[in-house]
């Protein structure tokens, strides 16, 4: 008897636990740190690195919470233990980790960080990652064709290293070889947010973070065996197939994601381009608080460069190329691993190394020169390649109750880099097309280079009174090139071997204060960005040149109200560059890099979102930014206190989202996006007017399958996502025609949306 009672007691006592999971419903990954509430609000349970949880059983009401979630509350526990969170409409909500490289509430941040959540890569089935970055204030990502780009976040459009573009908050590229087109090597069938912070961002990243930093989050493998396929193809040739497959098994989660792009005969001559990326990752739970990631891309990318058009062929519609044989391609392979751990409640870190090995090889339209005979062209074909070797380290203390926060971090890389480039004779014809070229064994260039970057900084964050956050960093920053000329020097083929160090201390401090409808910050922060090794060694032109430092004022303010159907967000910046490069283009169609001397950028961003209901959703994202010198002299002529070229002033993307609950999982969005008047060449005689496009967007699911239709530049607007000024003749890089774009998809497994 006494055996049976104790085998009774044992059994009610197990049927008391009740054990559960907690899965994000977009993406179906493990929620950690979701915390589960009985009806009175006492803790009972939270959520770990697995979403896992179990609580005494309560004959009561529940409710789960997370930040970055919205709140869900149950009569009754599920069979299944099964609990979705979805995540929070507002961004101010939601948590955001690329400002310290830990999650954080996205209100306490002091300094303008903006999200694109995997909802908005839902709703937008972007082609290109200039579609999803563009509908952010303060971002416009230039779109070369082809998944070509560059950059203007708090900078005139330019090519220049002043943005860092990170995936899992690990630079994609080394220091020194800036890339404007890095993001080529993105895979975004793996991401499932972004994140930028915009102004500088060096007192936590380091060199080149000083326009912005973009941060690609990607997918983590889901808690149940899951994935999706899409098939989707436009009106101007392009194709694409992406999916993804994941699942938890054995303790792994395992997860595959990627895609194959085609291109082929569009409305642009010489515009051909394919790409495959495909990106593997391997996770493991370890303990209740400490993980192992495993993550490996692979990019292999193709693309024609048919460069610009001139202003009577770019208005007449005439897309004929004048480049016919010009190209670039890259292969990009990146291995992270990462082991994240956990010291009781008060610490906690990671340490993350990896591996990036690229190979860029072109035959570039913007190396070709003009030469005295009209028929006649120089140009060069050359390769660049570099492997890098990197240690990345971060700890975090919490102290006094949790009130201060010490955050503390290295970070070190080895990059052996090669280049080399060949002479090549163009041919041209009559008409000014550049028809063929003929190889030589002439070599322009051929060196090696060692990079090697080495950093320590350190991070508090203080908070003296309840919703009061002062956060004050300090990095510091060490660079050497140790360069290897494999030619005799002399101005073509580059300086004598040698060395060149740099080393920088970038500060930061800021305060944000946050209520539940209401908040604000303040910051202060300094960023920089050292020659690149191109800019160094390569070519005829290059002077000697001085690291640009940036010196940036910021003030932030956010506001809800009407229950948080509406919300408001403004961000005023401030920021003096000294010794900024740029690139100047000359009478030949070659650049030459110099410092500008002094420069003001200035400009305020703004958001607001309304939602009156579940139904409609209305964002409006806006710029006004003003780009000047302040003290710049360039071939003999003055350009102090002159406005700079190449900078729009206004920029507007505005969304509407309907989805009618009278037709459930129907979505139809509008968007309106203009761009300003900005001017074209430095002595500002010429000025373009901008341009308004028009998109519209038309999805719905209905039980695995999902359908969309993109039409995109509705008017059919003739216009140039960019223009390259020359004194012999602007370069127009013209955007895309009307486009209809239609695609289909397919989910399996247990998912919820």
């Amino acid at each position: 008897m006494t055996i049976f009672f104790i085998c009774l007691t044992f059994l009610a006592s197990a049927q008391q636990v009740m054990k559960g999971r907690v899965v994000n419903a977009i993406t179906g990954e493990p929620v950690a740190g979701a915390v589960i509430h009985d009806r009175q609000g006492k803790a009972l349970s939270i959520a770990d690195l697995q979403g896992k949880f179990s609580f005494s059983a309560v004959n009561d009401s529940l409710s789960i919470s997370c930040v970055g979630f919205q709140t869900v509350h149950i009569a009754h526990f599920p069979p299944s233990g099964i609990i979705f969170l979805t995540p929070a409409v507002t961004e101010l909500h939601e948590m955001v980790i690329s400002a310290s490289r830990e999650g954080e509430q996205r209100a306490s941040v002091p300094a303008a960080i903006s999200v694109i959540s995997s909802r908005m890569i839902a709703q937008t089935h972007a082609v290109t990652l200039d579609q999803l970055l563009n509908q952010v204030s303060g971002v416009y990502m230039v779109d070369l064709g082809n998944e070509q780009h560059t950059m203007a976040i708090r900078q005139p459009i330019g090519y220049r290293n002043v943005y860092l573009y990170t995936e899992n908050s690990i630079p994609i590229r080394t220091v020194g070889d800036f890339n404007h087109n890095a993001l080529i090597e993105i895979n975004s069938a793996a991401v499932k947010r972004v994140e930028i912070i915009r102004g500088p961002g060096s007192s936590l990243y380091g060199s080149d973070a000083i326009g912005g930093v973009v941060n690609f989050i990607t997918q983590e493998p889901t808690v149940f065996p899951s994935g999706n396929i899409s098939v989707e193809g436009t009106s101007i040739g392009y194709k694409r197939l992406s999916g993804n497959v994941s699942g938890t098994t054995h303790g792994w989660g395992l997860g595959l994601a990627g895609y194959y792009a085609h291109q082929h005969d569009t409305y642009h001559q010489h515009n051909d381009f394919h790409k495959l990326a495909l990106t593997w990752r391997a996770d493991r739970v370890l303990s209740k608080n400490s993980k192992w990631t495993n993550e490996w891309t692979w990019i292999d990318y193709y693309s024609d460069m048919n460069g610009g058009l001139d202003s009577l062929d770019f208005y007449q519609k005439n897309y004929a190329s004048y480049y016919t044989f010009n190209y670039r391609k890259v292969k990009a392979f990146r291995f992270t691993s990462s082991y994240y751990y956990g010291l009781e409640k008060t610490s906690k870190g990671f340490v993350s190394a990896y591996f990036h090995a690229n190979d860029v090889g072109q035959n570039p339209s913007y190396r070709i020169k003009r030469t005295a005979n009209p028929l006649l062209a120089s140009g060069e074909i050359n390769d660049n390649k570099f492997q890098t070797y990197g240690l990345l380290a971060q700890h975090t203390l919490q102290l006094i109750s949790n009130q201060l926060t010490l955050i503390g971090g290295i970070n070190d890389e080895y990059s052996p880099f090669r280049y080399h480039a060949n002479y090549i004779q163009i041919q041209k014809n009559p008409a000014g097309y550049y028809v063929s070229y003929t190889p030589t064994d002439s070599v322009l260039t051929d060196y090696r280079a060692g990079i090697y970057t080495y950093a320590a900084y350190i991070q508090l964050k203080w908070q003296p009174i309840t919703l009061l956050n002062l956060v004050a960093g300090l990095r510091g920053d060490g660079i050497s090139y140790h360069f290897v000329n494999h030619l005799p020097p002399s101005a073509y083929t580059g300086a004598p071997s040698g060395n060149n160090n740099f080393t920088h201390l970038s500060p930061k401090i800021g305060l944000a204060y946050y209520l539940s409808n209401w908040g604000g910050y303040l910051n202060f922060s300094q960023g920089f960005a050292p020659p690149d090794i191109t800019d160094l060694y390569n070519g005829v032109k290059t002077p000697h040149l001085q690291p640009a430092v940036y010196t940036n004022q910021e003030i932030g303010f956010w506001w809800q109200f009407w229950q948080g159907h509406i919300s408001f967000n403004l961000d005023a910046y401030h920021m003096v560059g000294t010794n900024e490069i740029i690139s100047v283009r000359q009478d030949d169609g070659s650049y030459q890099n110099t410092n500008a001397g002094k420069t003001l950028h200035e400009g305020i961003e703004y958001t607001v979102e309304f939602s009156p209901d579940s139904q409609l959703q209305f964002y409006c994202n806006g710029t006004w930014a003003y780009h000047a010198f302040i003290h710049y002299q360039i071939n003999g002529k003055n350009y102090d206190h002159q406005q700079m070229n190449s900078a729009p002033r206004f920029l507007q993307d505005v969304r509407l989202v309907y989805m009618p609950k009278f037709i459930p999982h129907l979505g139809i969005g509008l968007e309106w996006y203009h761009l300003g008047r900005y001017y074209i060449d430095p002595d500002l005689m010429a000025s373009y007017p901008g341009y308004d496009l028009f998109h519209f967007r038309l999805q719905y699911a209905w039980h695995r399958l999902s359908i969309w239709l993109n039409i995109l530049n509705v008017a059919n607007t003739i216009y140039a996502t960019t223009i390259d000024y020359a004194r012999y003749g602007n370069a127009y890089r013209a955007g895309m025609p009307r486009t209809w774009q239609l695609g289909l998809g397919y989910e399996f497994g247990k998912h919820q949306h």
